[in-house]
C-alpha cells in the first residue's frame, strides 16, 4: 500500500496496527501520528520517541580510494574520521550551493551516508560524476538496513533497557558496532536530531520489526511511546533545526543556513565549492541569514513556506516553515532574513494570505 505513491515503509502493517496515520515525504511514507501528535509531542519532551526513520536515504561507499574521493567532494573533515566516528557535511556544487547535507559514519570498510528522502538518485549520480579512476564504488543499502531513532531526555535508558550494549557512545557522531545471532549486524550511532539527547539505530530490516517492538516497550517504561512525523517536526522546529528541502536547498550555500560551525571546515584540503565558500568566509559575511521567529498570538493560520518578511515597508526575506508550538504556547518560525534587519529583537512585518502580522527575530533556539 502507497501514500500518494509513495514507497511504502517496510514496516507499514506493524505501525497501522499500532494506529499510525501515514503521510508522504518527498516520495516516501512516512508515520504522521499515531492518533496523538500532541500527546506524542509531550512524551517525546518528557520522556522518549521511537521515530521509524527508514525512509530517510542511505548509502555506502566502499573501495579503497573512499575516503580521499569523499573528503574532496563534502565540506567537512572526513579524511581524519577514525572507524567509529562520523560528521556532518553539506555536498555543494562548484558555486557552493547545496545539494544536500549529510550524516557521515566511518565504518571499518566503508563510509555510510544518511540523508533525506528522495534524493538518493539524485547524491548517487553526483558522486559517481566525479568517480574517474578512483576506487569508489556507490551502493545502496536502504533495502538491507531499516533505521530506528530514540530522541528525547531518556532516550539512553530506553537502548539500556534492551540490554544489547556495553556501553553506548559518549559524544555525538560516534557509533558502535554489535552483531548477535537475534538481530545480526547493528550499528548504534549518537545522533541527537532535535536537541535533546538521541540515538539511531540501524538495523538490518530482517530484524527490524523485533527492534521497533522492543525500544517502543522499553519507551513506555519510562513515558515515552511510538511517534510520529509531526512530533518530530514540531520538535525540530522547536529547537531552530534546519532541514535540507524545507529551510535550505538549493539556492542556499551552508553559511546562510545556521550549519556552518558544524558542517564546514576551513582546514581541510580541496573539495568541489571550497573555493567559493572560503571566499565568502574571508569577506565575514554573507547577505542573509537563517533567522528564528517569534510570531504573534492570535493568528488566523500559520504561515506558509515562501510568505513575505518586511522591514519599513521593504521586503527583507521569506519564511521556510512555521509551527504552533506546544512546549512554547507561541506560534514560531523559521526564515531568511537580509542582513541589514536580522539582528536579533528587530520587528518585521509578516505578510500571508490572510494578511499582515508581527514577527520578531530572536535567538535560536526558542526559549520560552
Amino acid at each position: 500500500m502507497r501514500v500518494n505513491g509513495s514507497l511504502p515503509l517496510p514496516l507499514h502493517e506493524f505501525h497501522q496496527k499500532l494506529g499510525a496515520r501515514f503521510a508522504a515525504l518527498h516520495g516516501a511514507e512516512t508515520v504522521a501520528d499515531y492518533g496523538d501528535p500532541l500527546g506524542e509531542h509531550a512524551a517525546l519532551r518528557a520522556g522518549a520517541g521511537v521515530f521509524d526513520l527508514s525512509f530517510r536515504s542511505r548509502l555506502c561507499l566502499l573501495g579503497t580510494d573512499r575516503v580521499r574521493f569523499l573528503h574532496g567532494q563534502v565540506t567537512n573533515d572526513v579524511k581524519n574520521l577514525r572507524a567509529g566516528e562520523g560528521a556532518y557535511a553539506a555536498l555543494v556544487t562548484a558555486k557552493g550551493r547545496m545539494e544536500s547535507d549529510l550524516n557521515v559514519y566511518a565504518l571499518q570498510d566503508e563510509l555510510l551516508l544518511d540523508f533525506e528522502p528522495g534524493l538518493n538518485a539524485k547524491v548517487s549520480q553526483r558522486l559517481e560524476k566525479f568517480i574517474v579512476a578512483d576506487d569508489v564504488q556507490v551502493a545502496e543499502v536502504s533495502p538491507h538496513y531499516g533505521l530506528l531513532s530514540v530522541q528525547g531526555p531518556e532516550a539512553e535508558a530506553v537502548v539500556r533497557h534492551l540490554g544489547r550494549f556495553h556501553e553506548l557512545p559518549a559524544k555525538p557522531f560516534h557509533f558502535i558496532r554489535h552483531a548477535d545471532e537475534s538481530f545480526g549486524e547493528v550499528y548504534l550511532m549518537n545522533q541527537p536530531r532535535l536537541g535533546f539527547a538521541g540515538l539511531d539505530l540501524f538495523v538490518p530490516t530482517t530484524a527490524l520489526q523485533a527492534a521497533a517492538e522492543q525500544l517502543i516497550a522499553a519507551a513506555r517504561s519510562v513515558g515515552g511511546q511510538p511517534c510520529g512525523w509531526t512530533a518530530f517536526d514540531t520538535a525540530r522546529i522547536e529547537a531552530g533545526i534546519p532541514r535540507f528541502g524545507v529551510d535550505m536547498d538549493e539556492t542556499n550555500i551552508p553559511l546562510e543556513c545556521g550549519i556552518e560551525a558544524c558542517a564546514v571546515s576551513y582546514r581541510k584540503g580541496c573539495y568541489i565549492g571550497q573555493e567559493v565558500l572560503n571566499r565568502i568566509h574571508s569577506i565575514g559575511h554573507v547577505n542573509r541569514e537563517l533567522r528564528g521567529l517569534r510570531l504573534a498570538d492570535d493568528l488566523p493560520a500559520l504561515p506558509t513556506k515562501g510568505d513575505k518578511l518586511l522591514h519599513a515597508g521593504r521586503e527583507v526575506g521569506s519564511v521556510t516553515s512555521a509551527v504552533r508550538s506546544p512546549a512554547l504556547k507561541a506560534n514560531l518560525a523559521l526564515g531568511y532574513v537580509r542582513r541589514e534587519a536580522n539582528a536579533i529583537g528587530t520587528d518585521l512585518t509578516l505578510q500571508s494570505t490572510w494578511g499582515e502580522s508581527q514577527a520578531r527575530i530572536v535567538e535560536l533556539p526558542f526559549v520560552k
